[in-house]
């Protein structure tokens, strides 16, 4: 198994850099290495582009993300809250939600959810005289209470130092501040009287923007539990498949990639089109790594390891069993690569020999030896054309050039 591993990858090595059994010149091998560089920045562009046709879950649902951050919202006034930002209608007077959500379609492939435009449909109602009169007051309060706070931030911050100036008996005339010490606790009593008086009149526009007629079919849409679980199990049923989903556009766009640089590798090696042969392969390897990329990105994220997730639920324990078995076999499978492929001698040969050292242990050598005095290996092997004695592992003879199986 081993053996036929190592003899594929001499076959794919040299069907990448020969034409004809000829080695290519390091001019033509760069600029094959270019032309795969662009090739493959396009294929990854390509692939982005296709992938983003199918709607997005988010896209398809849009409200569901708003939707379920309203009903998870435990803290603060959460119906004003919402409202709030679902009115932009004074800062965008032109904007609106349903027509937003419609734009998600356009170029892609699916529809968006019904619901959500229904829910579109009811967020652009919330744009009426009323409830904008009740947002603008309410703007008018929360400004004057921003200010009330910065005063009161400010005398804050001078009071010790005024009180010092008063006791020092140093006139008010000659003081930094703004209010002297005596003012001060009565400024601060009176300001605060008047934020009390404001957060009320907050708290009672935002009860009264909860109340209008508008807000009200809003906020009902809001808290049934059947809209939004319908919504919900759309966009969960969307989100398990969305990934399958896009790796078969990109199987789309890949496969007849593939198929044609293997039909133009093919036709080119029957009829001896050598240059040809070498960028149809080339082609070939660089249409397949993304495949290959992606279907592993579908085994991680896909339909299949979201059911197998939902399977194994509360047994999460047996990933660790299947870790403690995976992982030595995949640290042995690559210490046997290592060995046996990146460190083999047949890929070495060429800069050992160059350097006179000794083909299996790389130990060096004095001229003229038949065998390495290290470790006993023959440094020759006799050609099967001329007979006489070459290089182990060489693609050519060192005495006739013919080619060499590369065997020893």
């Amino acid at each position: 198994m081993i053996n036929r591993v190592r003899r594929q990858f001499r076959h794919l090595f040299r069907q990448a850099h020969t034409v004809n059994h000829e080695p290519v010149n390091r001019a033509s091998l760069a600029v094959i290495i270019l032309i795969d560089l662009f090739i493959l920045f396009n294929l990854f562009s390509g692939l982005s582009d296709i992938s983003r046709w199918p709607l997005s879950p988010d896209q398809a649902y849009p409200c569901q993300s708003t939707w379920a951050g309203y009903r998870r919202q435990t803290e603060g006034n959460r119906d004003y809250d919402m409202l709030r930002h679902t009115i932009r209608f004074i800062d965008e007077p032109t904007f609106s939600w349903a027509t937003d959500y419609r734009a998600r379609a356009e170029g892609h492939l699916g529809q968006v959810s019904g619901q959500c435009l229904e829910y579109g449909a009811i967020a652009d109602a919330l744009n009426t005289a009323e409830n904008r009169d009740l947002l603008s007051r309410l703007d008018q309060t929360q400004r004057a209470m921003a200010t009330l706070e910065q005063e009161n931030q400010t005398i804050r911050s001078q009071y010790d130092s005024t009180l010092l100036e008063q006791i020092a008996g140093q006139p008010q005339s000659q003081s930094i501040n703004q209010v002297d010490a005596t003012q001060a606790r009565a400024t601060l009593e009176r300001n605060q009287t008047s934020l009390e008086q404001r957060r009320q009149q907050e708290r009672d526009l935002q009860a009264q923007l909860a109340q209008t007629p508008t807000s009200q079919r809003f906020l009902t849409l809001l808290k049934d539990d059947n809209q939004f679980q319908a919504v919900d199990r759309g966009f969960q049923r969307a989100s398990f498949w969305h990934p399958t989903v896009q790796l078969l556009f990109q199987g789309l766009f890949l496969l007849p990639l593939v198929g044609v640089a293997w039909g133009v590798y093919r036709a080119a090696e029957r009829r001896g089109y050598g240059l040809v042969a070498l960028q149809s392969w080339h082609l070939l390897v660089i249409f397949s790594i993304p495949l290959v990329i992606k279907l592993f990105e579908v085994l991680q994220f896909g339909a299949l390891f979201s059911w197998l997730s939902q399977v194994v639920v509360g047994l999460l324990f047996l990933i660790n069993y299947l870790y403690i078995v995976l992982v030595p076999l995949v640290g042995y499978g690559l210490i046997k690569f290592f060995q046996k492929v990146v460190l083999n001698p047949r890929l070495q040969v060429a800069g050992r020999v160059q350097k006179q050292k000794c083909i299996r242990c790389a130990k060096k050598l004095h001229p003229g030896d038949a065998y390495c005095p290290h470790c006993g290996y023959s440094q020759a092997v006799a050609c099967n054309h001329c007979h006489q004695p070459t290089y182990p592992y060489l693609s050519y003879c060192r005495h006739c050039g013919a080619h060499q199986e590369l065997s020893a």
